[in-house]
């Protein structure tokens, strides 16, 4: 199985490199010349530079969201609009790379015709390898095998929604129920959900298919048994109606309910039918993207630092004016694996406003090793501007620039906090802190700090440049409201 996944992963790849040359190499060889083949183009090493970066960065994205892999259950629009933003993305960068180089040789005609020659060329053989996949799975070639847990009215109305959709490749091999026996809709009990562990490994189920999501107990003890058997399992989303689909609501709530439960696995979200699931697998990460990480952040640090330049001095002066003291507020920090660095923002607070952190512990409204306070009394009014709006925060964009920091990750905390973390919450420390997080963007400062550590737990064991890019994309509108920021 190992051996035909990599022989899998080697065909796609090979495909989109053979596309992706192509695609570059047509707006660029008829730009300059009558003739497709040509051997006298100019600027050539300059554009073999920008097309060796977009490339990369192009398989780069598509392997980040597992476009080298045969999921049946992506649809073909859901591939189209993932290949899409893949080269939206690449694009984007490969941009800011001409940008930066001042490669004004670099013509818009080849630079746009790319574009959509990607988008066309990787779309388009996709969706001839759907159809052909699909062809195949309905003529039973690498069918998967389903055990289901519940035998109720869901799980009926799940059977007839696998069997509608016969291109999954999905054999349902029975039930297991602590309440009933027999057969259903002529598939047969085959025991109770303490027989899952033998049942797996005698009928070889590939997946788990759990449609009691409310009961909480059974549903972790379940995915402890999976993880062991190296099962996926797909579990129905609490309170669905079976007339209707589920509402977007549910799902979020049911997600976030179980991130905090269950066991840390990777979550995502697809239907069979009308029928929304919530899949746990496995996290798995590919050795290339810390790099692509870090790369992603010194281009956007960089860019950023240039960019708000004049805010920077504006901020500066407005801090000058409003109290006596430096601009910049410089203290210690821990990074990864403990670390210490030293950690910038702009001053929000009067000169010596440490020395009272002690005094003022009692009134923290963050419980745990966090000292916050909503109105705290060292906080000047400029302070209180740049805060609300976390424009204080600005100045980490150079410890992002140093290696220090990342644009994402969980936020730093000082030596004398890490030394107050049980043992489980030190897991923070795995990777690099971040100028914002998860649970920046889920509530800030409202949320509790047990909540804060789950969610940047969650966001260690579910890492991936998409959600990065996601995250900061949800920081945005969570600066412009302010809620949670003190």
């Amino acid at each position: 199985m190992f051996r035909k996944r990599k022989y899998v992963y080697f065909v796609y790849l090979s495909t989109d490199i053979f596309f992706i040359i192509l695609s570059f190499y047509l707006p660029y060889s008829l730009r300059y010349s009558s003739s497709v083949i040509s051997s006298n183009l100019p600027y050539f090493k300059d554009y073999l530079l920008v097309f060796l970066f977009w490339g990369v960065t192009l398989i780069f994205f598509l392997n980040n969201y597992h476009l080298y892999h045969t999921d049946r259950n992506l649809t073909i629009p859901k591939e189209f609009w993932m290949t899409i933003k893949c080269v939206f993305f690449s694009s984007v960068l490969a941009g800011l790379v001409i940008f930066l180089l001042q490669l004004k040789m670099f013509s818009r005609l080849v630079f746009s015709g790319a574009i959509v020659l990607l988008f066309l060329t990787l779309s388009f053989w996709r969706l001839l390898k759907r159809i052909f996949v699909r062809h195949r799975v309905m003529k039973g070639y690498h069918n998967i095998n389903v055990l289901i847990i519940g035998a109720g009215k869901i799980a009926k109305l799940l059977v007839r929604q696998i069997e509608n959709q016969p291109y999954l490749g999905i054999r349902i091999v029975g039930f297991l129920d602590d309440n009933k026996s027999g057969k259903i809709l002529g598939y047969s009990i085959l025991g109770k959900i303490s027989d899952l562990s033998n049942i797996s490994r005698q009928y070889f189920v590939d997946e788990i298919y759990i449609t009691i999501p409310s009961e909480r107990k059974k549903v972790a003890d379940i995915l402890t048994t999976a993880r062991k058997l190296n099962k996926t399992v797909r579990i129905l989303v609490d309170n669905f109606i079976p007339t209707t689909f589920a509402t977007e609501n549910n799902i979020d709530n049911e997600i976030e309910t179980l991130r905090f439960n269950l066991p840390f696995m990777q979550l995502r979200l697809h239907n069979i039918g009308s029928i929304p699931l919530i899949s746990y697998i496995e996290a798995a990460q590919h050795p290339t993207e810390r790099f692509f990480k870090r790369i992603f952040d010194i281009l956007i640090s960089a860019i950023c630092l240039l960019a708000l330049s004049p805010l920077f001095a504006l901020i500066a002066f407005l801090i000058k004016i409003d109290s006596p003291g430096p601009v910049f507020y410089v203290s210690l920090r821990c990074g990864k694996k403990g670390r210490v660095f030293k950690f910038y923002k702009f001053r929000s607070m009067f000169v010596g406003a440490d020395n009272y952190r002690e005094a003022l512990r009692d009134k923290s409204d963050v419980k745990g090793p966090i000292f916050k306070i909503k109105n705290d009394p060292r906080v000047t009014r400029i302070g209180r501007l740049l805060r609300k709006y976390s424009l204080d925060e600005l100045p980490q964009l150079i410890n992002v620039l140093k290696g220090d920091m990342s644009l994402v990750g969980p936020r730093p905390l000082l030596p004398d906090e890490i030394a107050k973390l049980d043992l489980w919450q030190m897991r923070r420390l795995e990777v690099k802190p971040g100028i914002t997080c998860l649970w920046q963007v889920r509530g800030r400062s409202d949320l509790s700090f047990y909540k804060w550590v789950k969610w940047d737990l969650w966001y260690i064991d579910n890492w991936s440049f998409g959600l990065d890019l996601k995250i900061l994309w949800w920081t945005i509108p969570a600066i412009i409201k302010a809620k949670g920021a003190y």
